[in-house]
């Protein structure tokens, strides 16, 4: 089709993105293919990917080690904006996607390709995520999709990358479809697409079942510097050991599952299964300790506020000038979330059990009932007459009192 002739391919070395290399040479008169393998921490050796893509006819294999820039740049302002889609999806892989499109268009510029290319599906949110990235970064790259349009079933996807030499998978693939990062892992399809079955123990690796838990409770505190966690239980650790090690505490105690039917950008519903388990206990621990340091009506407004975000996240508009003037609004609602918050881990559940902060604005002089109680009791009653004199006119005029 001649679209391009140096083109950086999105690559993870399963089967459509490595037939989409020999599939752009000879459908589409690609002459130069160059792979980008992002390192986020899906927990797989990267040198296999990368001689996976020579073998298929790559001219060049990129890897890239993203994990700190995943954690810093994309990870914590969502968590500093306590974003879930649909109030429940902590977005471990929809923040994914920006860094990549990142990744391909810098890699772009850097070798001189007219294009980049990804092997997303027409069905996905990830097409979506991708090609609107990458048009907000460099809107002049072309962006191709092949396994969009080559209307090819798996099998025949298969078949069409033995003939140049790629091999078939060896064993009786999952029926799950799988993504996983540092934030945790993506389980859809196979038997999951019916909304009644309950998912096998099998699909879950980063949690355990509630009856494998330990049987006594652990308890966590977890530190944030305006709104960024920087500790575990006293030790200052970096962005990425941080969520490491949080994923195998709260995970070890059966914290982090999600099932849920999710409204997918193109329409359709899916049925998703998540396991995130530090995201999930840092939006919650971080969401509290707003609770103790911000106003009543600034954490109410941020609400609305962390709605839109997360909607802009799950739809590709990571780049979008909402998001950007969102985020300014947000970084300066964090100046004040620092502090600790405690957590009960067990059996399943990660309970918010106390919190403290130096720029606390909890007063115990005036939420106690105790013997220090200073507030003005008096002062309640010219309160509430101002406060209701709208109710009582409607009310004396409507109805007929």
């Amino acid at each position: 089709m001649g679209r391009a002739k140096k083109v950086v391919l999105a690559y993870s070395g399963g089967v459509d993105t490595s037939v989409c290399i020999p599939y752009l040479k000879k459908e589409w008169g690609v002459e130069e293919v160059i792979t980008l393998a992002a390192d986020l921490g899906q927990g797989e050796e990267l040198k296999p990917i990368q001689e996976k893509a020579l073998k298929s006819g790559a001219l060049e294999s990129l890897v890239i080690d993203g994990k700190e820039a995943f954690v810093k740049n994309y990870a914590f302002p969502a968590i500093q904006a306590n974003a879930l889609y649909e109030n429940r999806y902590p977005l471990l892989t929809a923040l994914a996607r920006p860094l990549i499109a990142k990744m391909l268009v810098e890699a772009a510029e850097k070798y001189g390709a007219d294009a980049v290319a990804h092997g997303c599906t027409g069905k996905g949110n990830d097409q979506v995520r991708f090609d609107v990235g990458i048009l907000a970064l460099n809107p002049h790259l072309k962006v191709l999709a092949p396994a969009r349009e080559w209307g090819m079933s798996r099998e025949e996807t298969i078949a069409y990358g033995e003939k140049f030499g790629i091999p078939s998978p060896v064993k009786k693939s999952s029926p799950y479809s799988i993504d996983r990062n540092l934030l945790g892992r993506s389980i859809e399809a196979g038997p999951l697409e019916d909304p009644m079955i309950e998912p096998d123990e099998e699909v879950f690796v980063m949690t355990r079942a509630i009856a494998d838990t330990p049987d006594e409770p652990e308890y966590l505190e977890i530190g944030f510097e305006k709104g960024i966690p920087v500790s575990l239980n006293g030790n200052g650790l970096d962005p990425v050991t941080l969520i490491t090690q949080l994923n195998e505490i709260v995970g070890k105690h059966g914290v982090g599952r999600i099932d849920m039917i999710e409204n997918r950008v193109v329409g359709i519903k899916s049925r998703e299964i998540y396991e995130s388990p530090a995201l999930l206990v840092l939006i919650d621990a971080h969401r509290d300790l707003e609770s103790l340091t911000l106003t009543g009506d600034l954490t109410q407004y941020k609400r609305g506020i962390e709605e839109t975000y997360s909607h802009l996240i799950y739809k590709g508009l990571w780049y979008s000038p909402l998001k950007e003037a969102l985020d300014a609004f947000i970084k300066t609602t964090q100046e004040q979330v620092t502090g600790v918050v405690r957590i009960k881990l067990f059996k399943g559940s990660a309970k918010i059990v106390g919190r403290r902060s130096e720029n606390s604005i909890y007063a115990p002089d005036l939420a106690t009932y105790g013997a220090d109680d200073k507030f003005d009791h008096k002062a309640a009653e010219g309160f509430i007459y101002i406060w209701g004199l709208p109710t009582k006119v409607w009310s004396l005029k409507h109805k007929g009192l």
